[in-house]
């Protein structure tokens, strides 16, 4: 029986192919994690969910309606209000809401809050703030009352109010603000730590490198929340906010290095005798400068992708803190402080949107460590 006699690839298909090769071979490290990183459509999607967040961090004042510390002295315990195009009168391209009715429970003695459907309450955009307290500074600089969105006539809670009628989304927004960008400090902070205690351990190697990892294995024997609260407890309580903002972000990177310096250590270990290194130490270059131009940037987006899931803990750790009351401390506003009222059953019954700041901790952890999967695999292009 003869043979089938399988065609050879089209000239223009084996064209491409090479073209595609040669891509490969020529492209830079960067590149070539960027090409595997957009084929991992989740990180993606999470990295712009993150983007997206930060956005509204950084624009908090603008998007939230009122200030952090605007009240609704008539309205306490508000449940959210819905943002709506029709009802029973029609449909409306301009978005409304239904003004509320307040009654009493005569047998719990609460308000009870329901939607009066006879009146709609149009939503307007690029409207001023009602009071002082909705005044901001965009970026520290340009003064201004105007928000987003508002309404006329009364107020509008999306995410309802809590117990001193303060509006929870404007509160959201605002917290974000300090809850995200603490993640982003500590892992900085922890960056510089790791960098330069793991670089110099892992190339000095001797004493050095001993005095180094037991420091590292004393921190990491310590029980991660009673460090803590020893730890911010040391922070005098009659201090400005913005000093235990400060505190509290050294107290995580000064925790939080150890994993990293372990990490670049063992990756000096494995790179300090390669045909490069050894050329550059022979040439006269100075230690300092290979550890900072050779070593570092050999495994820097392994640093990268180690650092983006290490920012979960970070916010994890703040918001912990704050719940507990030995973080962050009202009137300073992040998510942590935030669910410190929804510390007792009661509470989270009788008006459970006050965990909604929790609801964002979940999709910024969750965000981040998708990312960070996304990275941890792109940081290995060769990789399957």
């Amino acid at each position: 029986m003869a043979r089938k006699k399988i065609p050879a690839p089209a000239a223009d298909t084996a064209e491409a192919l090479s073209t595609t090769e040669e891509k490969i071979f020529y492209a830079s490290q960067w590149r070539l994690m960027w090409w595997k990183f957009r084929k991992h459509k989740v990180a993606v999607i999470a990295g712009f969910v993150i983007a997206l967040m930060y956005l509204g961090a950084i624009f908090a004042p603008f998007i939230a309606p009122y200030g952090p510390t605007h009240r609704d002295r008539g309205n306490i315990y508000v449940p959210p209000q819905k943002i709506r195009f029709w009802d029973e009168n029609g449909f409306s391209l301009r978005p409304f809401i239904h003004p509320l009715k307040v009654t009493t429970d005569w047998e719990t003695f609460q308000k009870v809050y329901t939607e009066d459907t006879s009146r709609r309450i149009y939503i307007r955009f690029f409207v001023r703030g009602k009071s002082n307290d909705d005044q901001y500074k965009l970026f520290g600089l340009f003064k201004s009352n105007i928000h987003l969105f508002g309404v006329d006539e009364g107020y509008i809670h999306l995410f309802g109010t809590d117990d001193l009628g303060r509006d929870v989304f404007s509160r959201v927004m605002y917290g974000g603000q300090i809850s995200m960008s603490i993640g982003l400090a500590g892992v900085f902070l922890s960056l510089i730590l790791g960098l330069i205690l793991g670089g110099i351990s892992g190339y000095y190697g001797g004493v050095v490198d001993n005095i180094i990892q037991r420091l590292i294995e004393v921190i990491r024997s310590f029980p991660q929340i009673p460090l803590w609260m020893a730890l911010s407890a040391a922070i005098p309580p009659d201090i400005s906010p913005k000093l235990v903002y400060f505190g509290i972000t050294i107290i995580l990177s000064f925790i939080g290095w150890t994993a990293l310096g372990r990490q670049i250590r063992s990756k000096v270990l494995a790179l300090k005798n390669e045909d490069f290194i050894v050329a550059a130490r022979l040439a006269g270059t100075s230690e300092p400068k290979i550890i900072l131009t050779h070593l570092i940037p050999s495994f820097m987006s392994h640093v990268i992708a180690s650092l983006t899931l290490s920012i979960p803990s970070m916010i994890l750790a703040e918001t912990s803190l704050s719940f507990l009351g030995i973080g962050l401390r009202a009137p300073v506003v992040s998510w942590g402080v935030m669910l410190q009222q929804a510390q007792n059953v009661h509470t989270i019954s009788m008006a459970p949107w006050l965990l909604i700041p929790g609801v964002f901790v979940i999709i910024y952890v969750l965000a981040f460590n998708f990312l960070g999967d996304g990275l941890r695999d792109a940081a290995d292009p060769y990789g399957n």
